[in-house]
């Protein structure tokens, strides 16, 4: 196929989702199960190979953040994106950034080397979780380039519950959306159904956006807290491909670049976003902010 001039080897990207059950803590054990997917991902001639949020320590870090915290020249990550090869391979990890803030992350790596990293942006503090106390926020949207002409946008867990974040990375270009997560069924409490959420967020977004997902959660029972898997890929049209069940598991599916046109072709939502209009109403907003509501004019 011919996309703005260019000639590409495939328009077929080949994606995995590896859910696994880290072990709290413990990078080097973790390591050893991130390789061993890698491996198994490799042999299956995966394209992209997402684990879950926080997938080198376990979600559940706390008071060990500091410990558990390295800076993406960390000989460990530089090993991932070894044994990445050619494959792009998406892990989470706690980040030591600029001057001592230690952030949720998600690396991208391949050819010995961090392609991308991207912060979490909307830390979730409710419920039962509270990664304000521990994290810092991330502070900008970016996507990551892979094997043209694909772009990632790769957001992590409560960033896909802002809509404004989705919409922001499909307009940078984003033509897949990566989404690792920690999600467990306790996470939010009172009849709210953390599997019916995301099932219909991401459903949406895929349909609204033209846009393929993969996302992938964590499985397995940990301090009180039941990660319900179902980690998965969706098409451009809403369409779930493959799904795991609720143990530790390699899923692969195949998303096509041309079903990304034909979808975005026939629902324009990148097309139509009318950037002056939303910029214009921020503007808007910001400058009635403050005024008593008794005194803004219709």
């Amino acid at each position: 196929m011919t996309v703005d001039g260019n000639n590409f080897r495939s328009s077929v990207l080949r994606v995995a989702c590896a859910q696994i059950d880290p072990t709290e803590a413990d990078i080097e054990q973790n390591l050893g199960k991130h390789f061993e997917y890698i491996d198994r991902a490799k042999a299956e001639d995966v394209d992209l190979l997402v684990f879950p949020e926080l997938s080198l320590t376990g979600y559940q870090v706390r008071s060990r953040t500091p410990d558990l915290a390295i800076t993406r020249e960390d000989r460990r990550l530089i090993a991932v994106a070894e044994r990445a090869g050619d494959m792009t391979v998406v892990a989470g990890f706690v980040e030591e950034g600029y001057a001592a803030q230690f952030h949720n992350s998600a690396a991208a790596m391949r050819r010995g080397k961090v392609t991308f990293i991207h912060r979490k942006l909307n830390l979730a503090t409710y419920g039962n979780l509270e990664e304000a106390k521990y994290f810092a926020r991330g502070r900008y949207v970016d996507v990551c380039h892979l094997e043209a002409p694909w772009t990632a946008g790769i957001f992590i867990c409560a960033d896909s519950w802002n809509p404004g974040l989705i919409h922001l990375a499909a307009l940078y270009g984003a033509t897949i959306l990566v989404v690792p997560i920690a999600s467990s069924r306790e996470a939010v409490g009172l009849d709210f159904s953390n599997p019916d959420g995301w099932n219909a967020a991401l459903t949406f977004y895929s349909m609204m956006y033209g846009m393929p997902i993969v996302m992938v959660n964590h499985c397995g029972a940990r301090d009180g807290e039941t990660y319900w898997g179902g980690s998965r890929v969706l098409d451009p049209r809403g369409k779930t491909i493959t799904i795991a069940g609720e143990g530790e598991e390699l899923v692969i599916a195949d998303v096509d670049y041309d079903s990304v046109r034909q979808a975005r072709f026939q629902l324009p939502t990148v097309r139509d976003s009318n950037l002056d209009l939303i910029h214009r109403e921020i503007e808007r907003l910001n400058n009635r902010i403050g005024v008593p509501r008794g005194i803004r004019s219709a």
